[in-house]
């Protein structure tokens, strides 16, 4: 089997874009495919596109309503700046993580802040399909997709007389998303653009509002730089501290002076504060009269029913924490999410009284389907401009974290 791992591995890493098959001395994928049905396959983008759908339809909601943005989304100054400036822009590409239970699919969230996975997905959907070529790879045109996306709003935002330049600014100190800056630098230079990297601290502005970038003057910003890192940053927790609070207002400030003179164009858009804030679930389902019918209806359909942790009563909490999951507003997948029928009595006493008012949610828990080995599949619904093109499974025996083996998805033709 190590054998047969380390040709894989082999393969992946001569593609060019993943030079980590493993993580601690363990491998990352398997070359095992998850081989779906056209309407399981269906099924799972139609439910991509209509959880975007919801999530669009809340952002336009809060902004309308400034009594419950405060009560749902009690944004820190400087992401409600974000927010204000984005004027309700918030999508360019997410993933859905989507979920099979046996009374349907259930979704955790839509990452549409900084998704992750598109390397992965294309890469092994690529050799999947090389290895399997009477089946179909579903992010075959996640690729072209995305230059698409990235003309379009370039062409929609940005005046005609700016240079085909992007910049992809990212958290340089990290390493585990370099496959996604080495995939999008492609996507771009096939598709005609000069590309320049960086960080935010690089990031300034000349006396024509025009984006500054290591000597560039970037018109399309490619940003994999979580909003909540630009804003003033405060622990989830009561008894904790963040060491360096102030937002980045220099960078910040460049970024919303060239939108506002369509020097440059942000994707994905900073609206996605509000977008990638777990609380506007508990807004869906706290709320559900305020939506339209069928957003109703893929709410009850698609999302575990979720409230504000301050608006829960702590007996019942209490008494019934294998019931529930708690999640921090803008905690990764894995991270400050607490499942209570994994967790102790002890823990589960310490998140309640923790946990900082105005930033927790809790989700009703759901059983996803497991196979015959104990194995539960995570399919991240790619979403790009509204429409599902590509599936991205992981395979975890329980929370889907870092050590989850990330799978191609292949599709039956009939």
């Amino acid at each position: 089997m190590a054998h047969d791992f380390d040709a894989f591995a082999r393969r992946i890493v001569d593609l060019g874009f993943i030079n980590d098959p493993w993580l601690d001395g363990l491998p990352r994928f398997d070359a095992t495919p998850t081989v779906l049905s056209p309407e399981e396959a269906r099924e799972l983008s139609t439910a991509g596109e209509d959880l975007a759908a919801v999530i669009d339809e809340a952002v336009q909601l809060l902004l309308d309503d400034d009594e419950q943005r405060a009560a749902f989304l009690p944004l820190l100054p400087t992401q409600a700046l974000m927010l204000e400036a984005s004027q309700g822009l918030w999508h360019g590409i997410a993933r859905a993580d989507v979920f099979v239970t046996d009374e349907g699919l259930q979704v955790t969230e839509l990452n549409s802040d900084t998704p992750t996975g598109e390397p992965e997905a294309i890469v092994l959907g690529l050799l999947g399909r090389q290895d399997h070529p009477e089946l179909d790879d579903p992010c075959a045109t996640l690729a072209p997709r995305l230059a698409a996306l990235w003309q379009t709003m370039h062409a929609r935002f940005v005046d005609d007389s700016a240079r085909r330049v992007a910049a992809i600014v990212y958290p340089t100190e990290f390493t585990e998303d370099l496959s996604l800056v080495r995939l999008y630098r492609q996507i771009l230079e096939e598709s005609g653009w000069q590309v320049v990297l960086g960080s935010p601290y690089n990031l300034g502005i000349d006396d024509d509002d025009r984006l500054e970038l290591f000597g560039e003057h970037p018109s399309l910003v490619l940003r994999h730089y979580k909003t909540d890192w630009w804003a003033e940053r405060q622990s989830v927790w009561t008894d904790d501290t963040v060491l360096d609070p102030a937002p980045l207002s220099a960078p910040l400030q460049a970024l919303l002076r060239a939108q506002a003179a369509r020097t440059a164009v942000v994707v994905n858009p900073l609206g996605a504060i509000a977008s990638q804030n777990k609380r506007l679930m508990a807004f869906c389902w706290e709320r559900i009269h305020r939506f339209s019918t069928p957003a109703q209806q893929t709410i009850q359909r698609l999302i575990p029913y979720t409230a504000r942790l301050e608006s829960m009563h702590e007996v019942q909490l209490r008494a019934d924490k294998d019931r529930w999951v708690i999640k921090s507003d803008h905690g990764a997948e894995g991270d400050e999410v607490i499942i209570g029928r994994l967790t102790s009595p002890e823990v589960w006493e310490k998140t309640l009284e923790k946990a900082r008012p105005g930033r927790f949610i809790a989700q009703r828990y759901f059983q996803a389907r497991r196979d015959a080995r104990g194995v539960i599949e995570n399919h991240g619904v790619f979403v790009v401009g509204g429409e599902a093109c590509g599936i991205y499974t992981r395979r975890d025996r329980g929370l889907t974290d870092a050590t989850a083996l990330s799978v191609p998805t292949l599709v039956r033709r009939s």
